[in-house]
């Protein structure tokens, strides 16, 4: 993807609020094998900033905040709907992610593009994807 006038060159990250920034940080990092690029602590902010790199070069970005707002849990609510993962085989990961601890819905077929995928949340309960691209 290029625009000419623009510049875009692709996805770099997205940002997440959490309510429980040591929870939040283990689920990304322990769970789903983010590695960590850099931690701050904001201390005017109360707030910590960790930047998570994912495989294939796209990054998390946590926040943590005092007291967070609870998100809009209608799945067609406005805003993010989810963030999807991408992977080589969706019930080897849907398995590792069930060993770990972490509840996934069962495997379905995207109508659209036959292609399988399961959701599953965060701490917070963001919802996620694992998409399996082939």
């Amino acid at each position: 993807m290029s625009d000419p006038g623009l510049g875009l060159d692709g996805f770099h990250h997205v940002a997440l609020i959490t309510s429980d920034y040591p929870r939040a940080k283990h689920f990304y990092v322990d769970i789903l094998g983010a590695k960590v690029i850099d931690e701050t602590l904001r201390v005017e902010r109360e707030s910590y900033k960790l930047d998570l790199l994912l495989p294939g070069g796209a990054q998390l970005e946590l926040f943590s905040f005092p007291t967070p707002p609870p998100r809009v849990n209608r799945p067609e609510a406005c805003g993010l709907r989810h963030l999807a993962f991408r992977c080589r085989d969706v019930d080897v990961a849907r398995q590792v992610l069930e060993t770990r601890g972490v509840t996934c819905e069962p495997v379905r077929v995207d109508e659209l593009t036959g292609r399988r995928f399961t959701f599953f949340a965060d701490p917070d309960g963001t919802p996620l994807e694992l998409y399996e691209a082939g």
